[in-house]
């Protein structure tokens, strides 16, 4: 059989405030975080969106843009999942890993609202790097997307959060941020959210003092463990660019 291959048009680009791949949640919807799905002309004709609204949530499919694109000759058929610990290996096929040799991700998100004036279609909770490109977008259907019944395999449930501190000097720079219209109340909560997933890679998930940095639209958010379950942010500054 001949080695066929696909050609996608990109319909269109996220925005959102997960700057980085540092800090993303590793699933849709562990976290609220607010994003805009900016579509390109002639994809953002409003006619194409008649009735978009009728639905709460969305299956986005969209392009792994910032991973080295596999072929026959890299094609890794196992990797190693976060969730069992970094160590373990398994199927490509049986995760849901961003290094896959077709790079396309897909991601449930719930629907904020899609407006006509500028077409762009916000949506909630998704887990995409700003600048994405986006392949698709179909309405979630909950009778046969939902299957009550499915067996999730080595992810049965949602992952374990972790404690987050936030200190007194830490809060006040929070406030300054908010002050200067850098940053919002919610977007302290979605900060504290990402960090309680504990973004760090499986195997620097240990009490060792090493400071870590997520970059949350333009700040840098340095965290360290301090115990078993806690995570502490001690610094928060500004994208120097």
């Amino acid at each position: 059989m001949p080695n066929i291959t696909a050609t996608f048009p990109i319909i269109g680009y996220v925005r959102s405030p997960l700057r980085q791949k540092f800090g993303i949640p590793r699933q849709p919807n562990l976290v609220a975080v607010p994003s805009v799905i900016e579509f390109l002309p002639p994809f953002n004709n409003p006619q194409a969106f008649d009735g978009i609204e009728d639905f709460s949530h969305l299956w986005i499919l969209w392009q792994f843009h910032q991973n080295r694109i596999a072929d026959n000759e890299h094609f890794s058929a196992q990797i190693r999942p976060p969730r069992l610990g970094g160590n373990e290996k398994i199927g490509v096929f049986a995760s849901r890993s961003m290094y896959r040799p077709s790079n396309i991700g897909l991601s449930v998100v719930a629907l904020d609202y899609f407006d006509p004036k500028t077409g762009q279609l916000h949506i909630i909770g998704g887990d995409m790097l700003d600048g994405t490109p986006v392949l698709d977008v179909k309405p979630y259907i909950a009778y046969s997307d939902s299957i009550a019944t499915a067996n999730s395999g080595f992810a049965p449930q949602k992952p374990a959060t972790k404690t987050v501190i936030i200190s007194e000097f830490v809060y006040t720079k929070f406030e300054q941020f908010i002050h200067q219209n850098s940053l919002s109340k919610k977007d302290i909560a979605i900060i504290e959210q990402l960090i309680a997933q504990d973004p760090r890679p499986a195997y620097r998930q240990v009490l060792d003092n090493r400071q870590f940095v997520m970059q949350y639209k333009d700040v840098d958010i340095t965290f360290l463990q301090t115990d078993n379950q806690t995570l502490s942010i001690i610094n928060v500054v500004k994208v120097e660019n």
